[in-house]
């Protein structure tokens, strides 16, 4: 219960903060995990991007106020963070489907967003295979792009790089310099809060890098979680593993980056392992 109650305490810190610049790396630290690890557990659980429930929950108040007399709407977007009109007028519309100077017509209906409230609830009607696999640091060499804090900008990034290496031979030349565990082509999320956010598509490699990049794995305890399928299907297993598996499991996010093993990469019959770094709750 204690892993609901820090992401509900996060909540609360999100309600106080609506009128300032919120912090994810602050929602991090208070759900005792990086703002990136944050950010994938709220979107599995919540069902919406957490800047979008940000912009909703803002909107929402926005409505509320711009219905009291004599607010001015310039007023109102200041308040929320928005210094330009037009980009308030944008975000207001976009949640409510009307400008905000309709707000005061009668009979204009505006949507209301509640805050969110975790809580745990009984699934598991299926079955999760995992392992614990304890590992020393290992190296990496392949290619790389930086990501934004904000994981929802990064959507259309990484899948146009794998389309990019797919393309230009770079996974067959990786391919030929895997030579250690574990024994597949990796998409490896490095994003605490120390370091440039960067995704590597590499392999573990003790070879001359050439003209590759180079990161080391740090050590750490891993669940690994075996899957296959589509590609889309590793979506649904990080969802689960998230929703049902970590909130009863014992345990809670490690610092070390997520990794994705693809040991047969083929879009239409993958096999890939879920890679989570995991510390044991004290």
């Amino acid at each position: 219960m204690e892993w609901i109650e820090k992401l509900n305490e996060a909540i609360g810190y999100i309600e106080e903060h609506l009128t300032d610049e919120i912090d994810y790396e602050q929602l991090g630290r208070i759900a005792c995990c990086s703002s990136y690890h944050f950010q994938r557990m709220f979107a599995y659980m919540a069902g919406v991007p957490l800047s979008e429930y940000i912009r909703r929950r803002k909107m929402s108040r926005a409505a509320v106020d711009l219905q009291g007399k004599d607010v001015k709407i310039i007023d109102v977007a200041g308040k929320y963070g928005y210094h330009s009109p037009t980009a308030f007028n944008r975000a207001f519309q976009s949640v409510h489907g009307i400008a905000p100077s309709a707000v005061r017509t009668e009979g204009v209906s505006v949507k209301s967003f509640p805050p969110v409230s975790f809580k745990i609830t009984v699934k598991g009607v299926e079955e999760m295979n995992y392992r614990i696999e304890t590992k020393e640091a290992f190296r990496i060499v392949g290619v790389s792009v930086p990501l934004q804090k904000d994981i929802e900008k990064n959507f259309t990034v990484i899948p146009s790089k794998w389309q990019e290496v797919s393309m230009n031979g770079t996974l067959q030349r990786l391919a030929g310099m895997m030579d250690m565990p574990p024994m597949g082509v990796l998409g490896v999320s490095v994003c605490n809060d120390k370091e440039e956010w960067r995704y590597y598509i590499a392999v573990p490699s003790s070879k001359e890098k050439t003209d590759f990049e180079e990161y080391t794995v740090p050590a750490a305890t891993w669940a690994v979680f075996p899957g296959e399928g589509v590609n889309q299907s590793i979506q649904e297993l990080e969802r689960r593993i998230v929703t049902e598996w970590l909130p009863t499991s014992g345990y809670e996010y490690g610092d070390a980056p997520d990794v994705e093993v693809y040991l047969n990469p083929d879009p239409q019959n993958a096999k890939y392992e879920v890679w989570i770094p995991v510390v044991k709750k004290q």
